[in-house]
């Protein structure tokens, strides 16, 4: 594990976009990438999910719909893994872990598994193991795109998306990469993570808990 500060990543060495151009440029962006990886880094423990079906379904409590909902996904992301592998573009996520279990993450956990079953290489990282990392504070949501566009992904004190905050300069992306990977590479599978401490849990609470 990288006992390591994170590379520096400044507002005024970027461009920030609002939510909106936001996801427009990172799809126009994501479209053209071929034959390079793609690296993302979730750090936050809660988010307001936008548009998920499974995660209101969680917060009505139906606990039983959620996951049904998620299951439902399952081609769409089989589907993705396919066009990562003409694309030779594979989605790599180090989802970075605190217990106890928010309500979010334990959800989440359960979507990330079936990603992985679905071809999505994701591995879980204790927050525990980032303290030559988090000496000034938490890491950001990053994501890369195929090595040449950075984005910090902005949040609400609350979790909901904001928008992001765009990087371009090779070095920096360079770096960034170098340090996500170290992290992927120390993690534990998500698949392994969730049998040994998720499978057995308790159903999460529904709506207001976090």
């Amino acid at each position: 594990m990288p006992d390591r500060p994170a590379p520096g990543l400044r507002p005024e060495w970027g461009e920030t976009l609002a939510r909106q151009d936001y996801k427009r440029d990172f799809r126009e962006r994501d479209a053209q990438v071929r034959g390079r990886d793609t690296w993302k880094l979730e750090r936050r423990q809660h988010f307001e999910e936008q548009g998920s079906p499974s995660w209101d379904a969680l917060l009505r409590g139906d606990w039983d719909e959620a996951l049904r909902l998620l299951e439902a996904r399952r081609e769409a992301l089989l589907e993705l893994g396919r066009e990562d592998e003409e694309r030779q573009s594979f989605f790599h996520r180090v989802r970075v872990v605190e217990k106890p279990l928010t309500t979010y993450l334990h959800w989440e956990l359960h979507s990330l598994r079936i990603r992985a079953e679905c071809g999505e290489r994701i591995r879980i990282v204790d927050a525990g193991a980032l303290a030559g990392s988090e000496r000034s504070g938490p890491l950001p949501e990053v994501v890369i795109l195929g090595g040449s566009t950075l984005y910090r992904v902005l949040y609400s004190e609350t979790g909901t998306p904001v928008g992001a905050i765009r990087f371009t300069d090779p070095d920096l992306i360079l770096r960034w990469e170098d340090y996500i990977r170290d992290l992927y590479r120390t993690g534990e599978d998500v698949r392994t993570y969730f049998a040994n401490e998720v499978a057995r849990l308790p159903h999460p609470h529904g709506s207001g808990a976090k």
